[in-house]
């Protein structure tokens, strides 16, 4: 059964760069958060992307089109209509189980059930639902609108028919499906990318080098587009905190343990561009200072 209209529950980052993606690929989107102005703002963060697209030329629909697929939405009975109802709020099991026990309530018998998180497991979150057969995870990678690469994870009851249709829903936004066939902690790529990313952590922590000269390096070496601090800013280390918290919780594996210089920043404010403070410091228009 084709998607063709989704539920989705966050509308920050990552939450709006899915609504982005699906709108664009003609899919119509209700798009939830715990506030009208949160979804306002998910709904500006989509205008602003799609509009740089349209000026590139890089879409081939007027950007009114696009954006008018998108519709705010903050009563979960709507989910009753979708095709896909699809979970992307912070690294928290229990808001998690309280958002998928609404999905269990409302959706109707047909719709798949997903979840974006990046590092709990997804029987964890499936467990209390009435259907954790239909429970999946899609994990997407962030910047939403540019990586090719999604995750499609199989909790312990998740069945053949949910993941392929995960894997067909992937496929209509252009873009790659990874099938994870374990329900590990971190998946598959974040289990690769994360610990590199604690390594540079300490790297700085011990002065090997700057955060500037790693990332240089990094993208230099490896033909990444981000370096690992630079990514991490855009993330927001709140929420690599939590994925790495929750990884270390599952399997008690020291090289996901977050390191301490994340910790004090974290616990400073320091988040990233939405603080305007991070690994670097940012203007108030999300430019980097130099």
């Amino acid at each position: 059964m084709d998607v063709k209209k989704v539920f989705i529950v966050g509308g920050g980052l990552m939450g709006s760069g899915i609504a982005q993606v699906c709108a664009q690929s003609g899919i119509e989107v209700l798009l939830n958060d715990i506030s009208q102005e949160a979804i306002d703002k998910g709904l500006k963060n989509i205008a602003w992307s799609v509009g740089k697209l349209v000026e590139k030329g890089k879409l081939p629909e007027p950007k009114e089109t696009i954006l008018n697929r998108v519709k705010p939405c903050e009563d979960f009975s709507k989910a009753a209509g979708v095709d896909l109802a699809i979970e992307v709020v912070f690294e928290k099991l229990e808001v998690k189980h309280e958002i998928f026990k609404k999905f269990d309530e409302f959706c109707n018998k047909n719709a798949l059930m997903a979840t974006n998180t990046s590092a709990i497991p997804i029987t964890a979150i499936a467990a209390v639902t009435k259907r954790p057969e239909s429970v999946v995870g899609i994990h997407f990678f962030s910047p939403v609108s540019m990586m090719q690469a999604v995750e499609v994870v199989r909790g312990v009851s998740t069945s053949e028919e949910s993941m392929k249709r995960g894997v067909a829903f992937v496929k209509s936004l252009g873009k790659e499906p990874i099938r994870v066939e374990s329900d590990g902690a971190g998946f598959l790529l974040n289990r690769i990318n994360i610990v590199s990313y604690v390594q540079a952590i300490r790297m700085l922590e011990e002065g090997i080098g700057t955060a500037d000269d790693i990332d240089t390096g990094v993208k230099l070496a490896f033909g990444r587009r981000m370096g690992p601090f630079e990514t991490g800013d855009m993330v927001g280390l709140d929420v690599s905190f939590n994925t790495l918290t929750a990884i270390y919780e599952e399997t008690k594996d020291m090289r996901f343990y977050p390191p301490q210089l994340i910790r004090r920043k974290v616990q400073a404010g320091q988040l990233g561009r939405k603080t305007g403070k991070g690994w670097f410091e940012y203007n108030s228009d999300g430019t980097r200072k130099e």
